[in-house]
């Protein structure tokens, strides 16, 4: 419990000392981040603390590295682009619990349950109009859609539930342009950025585990798209053929 207790405490104490007068560089020189295996007793505590903190977090998901924050917090979705380097007006996904809090956060009455236990948790994003329980007005503010996520890693689900059904943003960990990370050394820079790191060692053997998720539009009844082909882009074209969905190029 001291343990938790300590781990806690530096991640609030670095959060809350940060100046807000100077540039971001200068703001987390001093911060010492947490890195914590995600076997750790003290690392979904120490996650949530850090999301109720306003804070971002680098985790693993079942493709590459990620970066997440609360998805309702609109302080930490801008500082999630801050981070990233990103262009606000690129959108992000969200990551949430099961199919009932896809459902919550997004327009699916016409995707079935068996579709869409067929398709997920795993490496896919499924794009969506979305609802009014995404409040935020930073999150993807120049499109009605949202794409979301329930990956398939255990860590990843033990946290979406203790976040009791609410959405995290999710974004790869890196800069905005460089490559997907398979590993927490390989975007070590953001380090000092982050309220704790969350180290799984090594996720994937390959190279193509960097593609990072498919992500399909399925806002049209009855339509496709592929927006980003990812590393389930197989299963899921066999899953719209069986499923009698057509495809649509993207406009």
């Amino acid at each position: 419990m001291r343990r938790i207790q300590t781990l806690l405490s530096r991640s609030f104490l670095g959060h809350q000392s940060r100046p807000k007068s100077t540039a971001m560089q200068s703001q987390m020189e001093e911060k010492k981040t947490t890195v914590c295996p995600v076997g750790d007793e003290t690392a979904i505590p120490l996650a949530r603390q850090c999301l109720l903190n306003g804070e971002v977090i680098a985790l693993p998901t079942d493709t590459v590295y990620g970066l997440a924050c609360d998805a309702n917090n609109e302080q930490a979705i801008q500082r999630l682009y801050e981070i990233k380097g990103r262009d606000e007006h690129k959108p992000v996904a969200i990551c949430v619990h099961n199919i009932a809090a896809l459902r919550r956060f997004g327009q699916a009455a016409h995707l079935s349950d068996e579709l869409l236990t067929r398709l997920l948790p795993g490496p896919l994003t499924i794009v969506i109009e979305r609802t009014s329980y995404l409040s935020n007005r930073f999150l993807n503010p120049t499109t009605s859609k949202i794409g979301i996520r329930i990956p398939d890693f255990q860590f990843m689900s033990d946290l979406c539930a203790v976040w009791q059904d609410q959405p995290l943003a999710l974004t790869s960990a890196n800069r905005s342009s460089a490559p997907s990370s398979l590993q927490v050394s390989e975007f070590q820079s953001l380090w000092p950025h982050l309220g704790a790191v969350f180290d799984a060692g090594r996720i994937g053997l390959t190279e193509e585990r960097r593609l990072a998720s498919t992500v399909i539009d399925l806002a049209t009844p009855g339509y496709y798209e592929i927006v980003r082909a990812g590393v389930a882009l197989k299963p899921t074209l066999m899953l719209m053929e069986e499923y009698g969905i057509q495809t649509r190029e993207i406009l």
